[in-house]
């Protein structure tokens, strides 16, 4: 079934009202919030547009989400030592970055994001919850400016937005420690919703080409996710 994207951007005033077409809606939250509020650059490649994160985090982090994306499977998919260091590239308002640092108690999580109001949300996010491994990065379109290599990449809708591809996971090679990761999770061009547009949707098997190019290897491949795909790349 085909789910429609009207009616999804709330007002306060019509909430209260509109809350159950809202959860009704939900498996396409936040492909419209990604997608239908992002520009295209030159390149073909999507741009952030959030600079207002707390209305974005009404929406990356309402409760319901974790119906389909599933956090705690994918972390446990990912099977994370206690001291691993982890960067969340495109980590927003860290939907995934704090359940990342409660995951690696003894490790670090750096969450990376171009949008700076993004950068700001999550280091006072991460001050609020308690979180003293958790720190906020400021990236650049062309690299995540990592403080320190790390053990697992993980890119959670947002490869899309990344240009020249190729190249930018040939340069985040210097950012991996021995025997690192990089796992992607992005919307299956065959998802039955309404966005993001199909022409946006990065087939499997180009990421699959195109992480070849960079010079890795699939590592692992998980179908549980009910619209995206979840794909693990290890350097070669």
């Amino acid at each position: 079934m085909r789910v429609s994207l009207s009616g999804l951007l709330l007002t306060a005033a019509g909430a209260r009202a509109a809350r159950a077409r809202w959860h009704a809606t939900l498996p396409v939250l936040v492909l419209l919030v990604a997608f239908g509020c992002a520009g295209r650059d030159h390149a073909g490649h999507h741009e952030h547009a959030f600079k207002d994160a707390e209305r974005w985090a009404r929406a990356f982090d309402d409760p319901a989400r974790d119906a389909w994306q599933k956090p705690d499977e994918v972390i446990r998919a990912l099977a994370l030592a206690p001291d691993a260091l982890v960067a969340d590239i495109g980590s927003g308002t860290g939907y995934f970055a704090v359940r990342l640092a409660r995951a690696v108690s003894r490790g670090h999580v750096y969450g990376a994001d171009v949008e700076p109001d993004m950068v700001r949300y999550l280091a006072e996010r991460a001050r609020r919850e308690g979180l003293t491994n958790v720190t906020s990065v400021q990236a650049s379109p062309s690299a995540p400016g990592l403080p320190r290599p790390v053990d697992l990449v993980l890119i959670v809708n947002t490869y899309h937005h990344i240009a020249e591809r190729p190249s930018y996971f040939d340069r985040l090679r210097a950012s991996l420690r021995p025997a690192a990761r990089v796992a992607i999770i992005d919307f299956r061009p065959d998802a039955p919703v309404d966005a993001p547009p199909r022409q946006a949707r990065i087939p499997v098997a180009v990421v699959k080409e195109e992480m070849g190019r960079a010079g890795y290897g699939l590592a692992a491949e998980h179908a549980f996710l009910p619209y995206q795909y979840f794909l693990i790349f290890a350097p070669r």
